[in-house]
Formats: C-alpha cells, structure tokens, sequence
C-alpha cells in the first residue's frame, strides 16, 4: 500500500512539472509570433502604434533600427493579439525596421517609414549680408539635401550639418524677408522663422549710422567694434545709461528726417539688443509717435534679458512712428534709472523691413 502511494504521488510530481515546464515555456515564448497588420505603415515621433497578430504577449524590446533606437512601452497593456508602442521622438527618418525582441531572445522585424521633417527651433542669426554663415539649430537636419527660400528658386548652400545643427551660406539676392524651405528624406518643411536680407532693407544703424542719421543720446553712446558686442559685421551702437538720469539714447535725422515708410511698403522694424547687467526695461520713443518723444513715452516697452542679444521685431502699424503725418526726426530707447550703476546696451541691424 505504502508503496503504490509512493506511486501515486511521483505520477502527481510529474504531472505538475510537466504543467509547470508547459507553463514556463509558455511565458518565455508566447508561441510563434504571427502578424497581421501594423498600422500606420508610416508615422512621425510621437505617434501611436498598433501591432495585431499572436504570439505578442512577451515582447520585450522594441528597437527602431536607424541607430537603434529603443521605443519605450509598457508590457503590461499588450496582450498576445495586439501591441502598442509609440515611435520614438528620436528616431531617425526614412526606410527602416522595427525590430522585436522576445522575452526568449527571439527577434522578428517589420518595416517602416518614419517621418522626421526636418525642424528648426533656433538660429544664431535673422539678418544677413551674401555670404554670411547662418546656423540652425533644431531636428532631423543631418540629411538635409536642399535650402531654399520659400516661395523662390533662391538657395542657400549647405555648409555642414548634423542631426541637431545645419550651417548655411546665404545668397547673394534681392529677395527680402522670406522663411527658409528645408527638404530632407521625409519631405518639405518650412521654417516659423523669417529671414532679412539687409542689403533690401532701410537702415538706420548697421556698421555705421545710415540714410542720414546720427547719434542722438542724452547719454555716453559710441560705436563698438569689440567682436562680442557685435551681432552682424564690424561695428555695433554702444549707449551707455548713467545710473539715475531716466535718460534716452538713439538717433536723429536732422535733416529731411524719415519719410513715412509704411507708404513705401514697408511693415516692421527690426532691431538686436545685447543685455546689460541685469534684466531691463527700456521703452521705444519716436517724436512722430502720438506721446510726447522722451522719458514719458510708455506704450512700447522692449524687454531686454541681460547678457544675451535679443532680437525684436515690431508691426509699424502698432508702433505708429508717423502718426503726425510728416517725417520724423528722433528714434530711441529711454530706461527708468537705471538704479544701481550705470548701464551699457548694444544695438545692432536697426532696419525698417518690407
């Protein structure tokens, strides 16, 4: 007796590993992957995945395969007949495979086509001469083939380029303001920023003072040819601020003064501004404008953040620089104080653009 329940419970034993083995093997492997459909066939980082089929249940990886690139999900949310998995905003664009990876190791792959439009988010320049450098800084610009101006034949030339930076040459051209249309593997992008070529445009102040103004500051003002102080060419505005005096720095025409340019097309003013010290206030003032010009003029505040160049750029129609109908003669920026010492502003590509 004792020895046919000793019998009885190693036929148990057996039974349960071979469940317990059945299991085991089970979970490592889910079967044989099988798919059916993986929709979208094409897509941009960001966008949701659905992988239909069997076997699904014991992916562990998924990898895109430009770089390999991983595309993080949750296993606990799939089930052996559907998968769900988001495309990597990282990925690289163009043809490629998804790459599976099995709890077991196993792997199986099925292609794809990311969409990675080429995307610019900063540049170290608006304003251009021909043949200045300008970088972009942004996403998917390392396979860039080709940088237009919107809208023209005009093209810049690629100087060097990676994932994340795109060096140009710009073109000699009488085209003025314009975005910059980039193509690369995915397709056609165009840039949220706008361009000026400075050669189109009406300056007041660039290497030197232009179309017949001068200096016209209350306070020290100078020319500056120090590198770091100078956005575009050789030469910037330097106007100093005495601590205290609520003081204006700028230019005058004294002479025929400017002509109202809105008339002539023309729709912004543009200007850079190399921070001082500390954050600022400064307030833009006109003697065409509705305020009296100087010290009480408030209704166009320019902020400037300190220690970097700022870059501004103003609808005529809001700034109403000729509101007297005539020609204006004096243009700046007053500051309340400064308080604490004296403070140096750099100003630089001061234009009227079209």
């Amino acid at each position: 007796m004792i020895q046919l329940k000793n019998y009885i419970k190693l036929g148990l034993l057996l039974v349960v590993s071979s469940v317990i083995f059945y299991a085991c093997s089970k979970q490592d492997n889910g079967g044989t992957p099988i798919t059916n459909a993986l929709t979208p066939d094409s897509a941009s980082g960001g966008a949701l995945l659905t992988l239909t089929g069997s076997g699904l249940s014991n992916v562990r990886y998924i990898y895109f395969e430009k770089d390999s690139v991983p595309a993080p999900f949750n296993p606990n949310f799939n089930t052996n007949k559907a998968l769900l998995f988001r495309v990597p905003d990282t990925a690289n664009g163009g043809d490629q495979n998804i790459i599976f990876i099995k709890e077991n190791g196993t792997s199986f792959t099925l292609p794809f086509k990311v969409i990675a439009l080429a995307s610019v988010s900063n540049v170290s320049n608006y304003d251009f001469y021909p043949d200045d450098i300008i970088t972009l800084t942004g996403n998917n610009l390392e396979d860039v083939t080709d940088v237009s101006f919107d809208g023209t034949s005009t093209k810049a030339t690629i100087v060097s380029q990676s994932k994340k930076e795109l060096q140009i040459k710009m073109p000699n051209t009488n085209d003025g303001r314009v975005k910059l249309q980039l193509i690369n593997s995915s397709g056609i992008s165009v840039t949220s920023q706008e361009f000026v070529n400075i050669k189109n445009a009406f300056p007041l102040f660039t290497d030197d003072y232009e179309n017949g103004v001068a200096n016209n500051s209350w306070g020290p003002a100078t020319t500056s040819t120090v590198a770091s102080n100078v956005k575009t060419g050789s030469t910037s505005f330097a106007a100093t601020y005495n601590q205290g005096n609520w003081s204006m720095d700028g230019f005058a025409n004294w002479g025929t003064g400017i002509e109202n340019l809105q008339t002539k097309g023309y729709k912004y003013l543009t200007f850079w501004i190399k921070g001082a010290s500390v954050d600022y206030t400064l307030y833009l003032t006109c003697d065409g404008r509705p305020n009296a010009f100087g010290n009480s003029d408030r209704d166009v505040p320019i902020n400037v953040k300190a220690g970097i160049w700022n870059y501004y750029k103003l609808a005529l129609t809001d700034i109403k620089l000729w509101s007297t109908g005539s020609a204006f003669k004096q243009i700046g920026w007053w500051i309340e104080g400064p308080d604490s010492q004296n403070e140096t502003f750099y100003f630089d590509d001061v234009l009227f653009v079209k």
